[in-house]
């Protein structure tokens, strides 16, 4: 009798792992879905207002988590001299026409 019960709960432990398998997978394949549909979404919403289709992408500033060190070890200093103004060297150019090589024109 003990080896009936015992190889019982066996499988009934065995079942129960895989439906908890089951349902962790089913809850990731979800997950995944619900992200894609969000994404699918924001792609359909970028296209009908005509901006173009950037894919989703998580960025972070690989230089933040260190500029606060830096900073403190310099309280007096200025944060940034190099910093230039775009704008005071912005030159209007006129267009040209691409032209292939040996068209004629050396111009």
């Amino acid at each position: 009798m003990a080896h009936v019960i015992k190889t019982f709960f066996g499988l009934l432990l065995r079942a129960v792992l895989l439906l908890m398998g089951l349902v962790f997978f089913a809850s990731v394949l979800v997950a995944a879905l619900l992200l894609l549909l969000l994404w699918l979404v924001r792609a359909l919403w970028a296209r009908l207002s005509g901006r173009p289709v950037v894919p989703l992408v998580f960025r972070f500033g690989q230089q933040a988590p260190w500029s606060r060190f830096y900073r403190a070890a310099a309280p007096g200093r200025a944060a940034r001299q190099d910093v230039v103004d775009v704008e005071a060297e912005v030159i209007d150019v006129v267009p040209r026409a691409i032209r292939p090589p040996g068209s004629g024109t050396d111009g």
